[in-house]
């Protein structure tokens, strides 16, 4: 197990890194069977779904980068959901709304989770779903032993489980279980059972689409059983920059992925390198570029199916510098605009190499803590509140509109080499803080030279994402010369952030493949996880 100030280090056949112990245990049996990269991912994306409810399941989305390590090509399969047909902005004004709802409802959309799981394996993996679930089965069917931060989560849940359909099925006896606490999910297994025997087919078309419909109907919702018959996921053209001679890989709109490379061009023209790592000239560079990268983010980051993403020219680097040059090394901009880059828009993260060196980034969402809370009857398992990403604002690129995919928060990444081979899968998860986990295990690994636990186990900040003051949230363990000279520099610092609050600063995974084929891998000590080899 990967923890403070150690990592896993292997030559053997391949590594699996997950927020579970059980899901990264998962991974790895599929591995010993024979499975690839692929196939162990969805493996423990499904142990994941049992194990820890609160951040990710088949109510949600999934996105993943795949590195085939024969053509040393990457391919990203974007498995996010849409919005019912019927539900439009005037309807949402219709009935009281100013803007999205956190947790109603209409914030379900299309769950893309399955169909991106079985897309994933149909296009790169080996084996079948039966043989791929059975972990998942097993550990759903026989119970397991719920880890101490999945249980606070858990717990943080439990109000909202307690007041919505078929919540109690993701409880005991009403309760949310406890650290050490044996959990079992019957009816989690049977969905499984379901889409192992009867594909992705089995989920949009048969009995649980039919049970989805019934309970979004049933508490006020317009999805129907064409809207879950006509979803589709999509392989992406990954998106990608440079930066100190290793290329960052990114998942294109509707993700927000792209914020952490516009961060990373910016950050390419300071020398990091030479700064104390915790110190407040360095972090203020990065709070700041993040900043700048947000607010442009924010604005034009959509479906580019309903809206047109100048991706191209907000990753080039000349956008770059002028958005640089807007950085006052010496106090925080109090006020960030979005720039004009055209002349004249809770998660679990985990990760997997095999022993052939294909890699797999794979991150898949509720959004919220157990999403919307509310459970088909008898399938076990919670619906997203995804849609609360859209906006309602008329000539937003992100508005709301039927059959539309929403601003989405959960990016995979990946790190190559100039001559393309495999350098690191990586990801942080934690919505709004992911780009600025990509960013900063990145600068760890990359101008810091750290190995992947110790960019994991280092400390981080997490900021406000819409452009006003410059909020930031200070993770524990940091100097306290740093927090006062970040206060000095202008920067609105909530510091000392520890214990189960530290989980704010996102949850990430990392596996490095050095030259030789060895594998180095970190797992966040934020979560119950570890890196395990084969």
């Amino acid at each position: 197990m990967a923890r403070v100030g150690d990592y896993l280090r292997s030559n053997s056949g391949g590594m699996v890194a997950t927020s579970q112990v059980f899901a990264s245990q998962a991974g790895v049996e599929i591995l010993r069977m024979g499975g690839n990269a692929a196939d162990a991912a969805v493996a423990a994306a499904a142990a994941l779904n049992v194990t820890e409810p609160t951040s990710t399941g088949l109510g949600g989305d999934m996105f993943a980068l795949f590195y085939d390590a024969a053509t040393r090509q990457i391919t990203a399969l974007n498995g996010s959901g849409r919005a019912p047909a019927a539900l439009t902005p005037d309807l949402m004004r219709k009935q009281g709304f100013e803007k999205m709802p956190a947790r109603h409802v209409h914030t379900v959309t299309v769950p893309g989770a399955c169909a991106g799981w079985c897309d994933l394996i149909e296009r790169h993996g080996t084996m079948p779903l039966d043989r791929i679930f059975g972990p998942a089965i097993r550990l759903a069917e026989d119970g397991f032993a719920v880890g101490p931060v999945a249980a606070n989560m858990w717990n943080g849940g439990a109000k909202l489980l307690q007041s919505v359909p078929n919540g109690e099925e993701l409880l005991l006896e009403g309760q949310a279980p406890r650290a050490g606490e044996t959990f079992r999910n019957l009816n989690l297994a049977r969905t499984l059972r379901t889409i192992a025997s009867g594909g992705k087919a089995a989920y949009y078309e048969g009995d649980i689409a039919a049970g989805i419909v019934k309970v979004v109907q049933q508490a006020g919702g317009v999805m129907t059983a064409e809207d879950l018959a006509q979803h589709r996921s999509t392989w992406d053209e990954p998106i990608s920059t440079t930066y100190r001679g290793l290329r960052v890989w990114e998942c294109p709109p509707n993700g927000q992925g792209i914020a952490a490379l516009m961060a990373l061009n910016i950050l390419e023209g300071f020398d990091l390198e030479g700064q104390d790592p915790l110190g407040a000239e360095r972090w203020h560079l990065l709070i700041e570029a993040l900043r700048l990268a947000f607010v442009d983010t924010r604005w034009y980051v959509a479906d580019p199916e309903f809206s047109s993403v100048p991706v191209e020219a907000l990753l080039s680097k000349e956008y770059a510098a002028r958005r640089r040059a807007e950085i006052d090394r010496d106090c925080a901009v109090a006020d960030v605009h979005r720039g004009s880059p055209v002349a004249g828009s809770d998660t679990v993260y985990f990760c997997v190499v095999d022993g052939q060196g294909n890699a797999c980034s794979f991150i898949n969402s509720n959004y919220s803590g157990f999403g919307t809370g509310i459970v088909p009857q008898g399938w076990g398992f919670t619906l997203q509140n995804r849609g609360y990403g859209f906006v309602l604002e008329d000539g937003h690129p992100n508005q709301l509109a039927p059959r539309k995919r929403p601003y989405h928060t959960i990016i995979p990444g990946m790190l190559t080499r100039e001559d393309g081979s495999l350098y690191a899968p990586f990801g942080v998860m934690g919505t709004f803080m992911q780009p600025q986990g990509h960013v900063q295990v990145v600068v760890g690994l990359v101008d810091d030279h750290l190995d992947p636990q110790a960019a994991l186990d280092r400390p981080r900040f997490r900021i406000e994402v819409d452009g006003g003051p410059s909020g930031a949230s200070l993770e524990a363990g940091l100097p306290s010369s740093t927090v006062q000279e970040l206060g000095k520099l202008g920067h609105n610092v909530r510091s000392d952030i520890g214990g189960f609050q530290r989980s704010i600063f996102g949850r990430g995974q990392i596996i490095r493949r050095d030259a030789d084929g060895s594998l180095i891998g970190g797992s966040d000590l934020r979560a119950d996880g570890c890196a395990l080899a084969v």
